[in-house]
């Protein structure tokens, strides 16, 4: 069953503790940078440790046009790629599509467009098979076909459209149709999520969405702002927070959330912990990676798994290596555009290195950097050291509050592996014997 819902190349990172995956944001800003967009999956896809690549958001950039044919060749870069590719909707890829500049199109039927051409099939991107459980699988949530659910080993992976740009809240007076509804299906997919780790003994689950949804700095509910004659602009990630507090209370174990920033970071990362309760008690099983890497285009993120580790996750930035050459970007659909030639054979790069052995990093910029060779690695408050790289909190141990497994790997009763089978149940639903990839 395993095999046949990962794909049988893929079945091996589920049987092992050690495996990696790539995310990687922004790489698409016009179309002389197709080339190197694919250039860089190519590269992620060599690696033989990358179990998977997350694009997440924006395929496009600010002031490109929303037309199909640009969706279509964007599609085929992403579908060229080696390694299974999920993708994950950004702003600039339909909230933005309404500027004069992008076409003026209605950004409610340009997402319409991406969930018919872009999450229509089971299977994430890439020549290598993965399959997806999706939103619309639930006959209540049918057009949800962009938020996305899928297990390696212990670990539960999210896909979640959260845009940046104020989530997509509109300002204009009447109903605010698709935010509100997509706020609904957005908190029952995490709520879901929480109830289906809960089963599968899960040690940990990642989140993947574009938009910054946490605030820079944490203020108390003022309860006499309405005396205020100048109000702050609506906050769109409030309910989606609340969601993610309820998540964190139903599932507890270690919660990653991983976002795209727009911010400069002088590393390419920051590790923090920002969600807080209604009453601004921070939560201590939330984290989140906001990552803004320096060239989107020769740069990705990489985040390095060994469950047998107490800190069993790791955070890096990876660089394409230099001598590896271009490769063709995909045919244009344009009128008066001809396809380009075939892609050529790639040789292997044999100095792509280990991404099991990863060479010391740069900290996360609220951390001391530390020079290669030191002992004795500064680590953020409250994390545990780790020998390279930047570590994530650890899982939780043997017998804690969700029933987890130790950190010796084993499965728990059901496999803990993903698969596929029954379809969506409603949080709180009694497990089926089947099993929900």
């Amino acid at each position: 069953m395993l095999a046949s819902s990962l794909g049988s190349p893929l079945a091996a990172f589920a049987q092992s503790p050690r495996y990696a995956f790539a995310v990687v944001a922004n790489a698409l800003t016009s179309q002389p940078e197709e080339a190197s967009a694919q250039r860089l999956i190519d590269a992620i896809g060599r690696d033989p440790q990358i179990a998977f690549i997350v694009y997440d958001g924006n395929l496009k950039g600010a002031h490109e046009t929303c037309a199909d044919h640009l969706y279509e060749r964007r599609h085929d870069i992403l579908d060229a790629s080696r390694a299974p590719l999920v993708f994950v909707p950004g702003e600039r890829d339909w909230v933005t599509c309404g500027m004069s500049g992008t076409g003026a199109y209605d950004p409610a039927e340009r997402l319409d467009f991406l969930r018919q051409n872009f999450f229509s099939e089971p299977n994430a991107f890439g020549q290598t098979p993965l399959t997806l459980t999706r939103e619309s699988e639930s006959s209540r949530f049918r057009p949800y076909r962009e938020n996305v659910r899928w297990q390696l080993g212990d670990t539960v992976f999210i896909g979640l459209n959260v845009p940046d740009g104020n989530n997509h809240y509109l300002n204009a007076g009447g109903r605010n149709g698709e935010f509100e509804d997509r706020v609904i299906a957005n908190g029952f997919w995490l709520e879901h999520a929480a109830e289906y780790a809960k089963r599968r003994n899960a040690r940990a689950i990642v989140i993947f969405m574009q938009g910054n949804a946490m605030p820079e700095h944490y203020e108390r509910p003022d309860r006499f702002a309405w005396l205020r004659f100048h109000r702050a602009p609506r906050d769109g990630y409030l309910e989606l927070r609340r969601s993610l507090v309820k998540l964190a209370e139903i599932f507890r174990g270690q919660i990653i959330i991983v976002n795209a920033d727009d911010s400069k970071l002088a590393h390419g990362f920051t590790i923090d912990q920002p969600l807080r309760n209604d009453k601004g008690a921070r939560i201590e099983n939330v984290t989140r990676i906001a990552f803004s890497l320096r060239d989107p285009l020769t740069q990705w993120l990489q985040v390095d798994a060994d469950t047998a580790r107490r800190t069993p996750l790791r955070v890096s930035v990876r660089d394409v290596p230099k001598h590896l050459p271009l490769l063709p970007a995909p045919s244009s659909n344009q009128p008066g555009v001809g396809p380009s030639p075939a892609m050529p054979e790639m040789p292997e790069v044999s100095s792509m290195p280990d991404v099991t052995e990863i060479p010391g990093m740069p900290q996360s910029p609220d951390v001391a950097p530390v020079t290669p060779g030191a002992s004795g690695a500064a680590v953020p408050r409250g994390l545990p050291p780790a020998e390279n790289g930047v570590p994530m909190p650890a899982w939780p141990a043997q017998g804690g509050q969700n029933g987890l497994n130790g950190m010796n790997g084993q499965k728990g009763p059901e496999g803990g592996n993903s698969g596929g089978g029954d379809p969506l149940q409603p949080p709180g639903a009694p497990a089926s014997g089947g099993f929900a990839h």
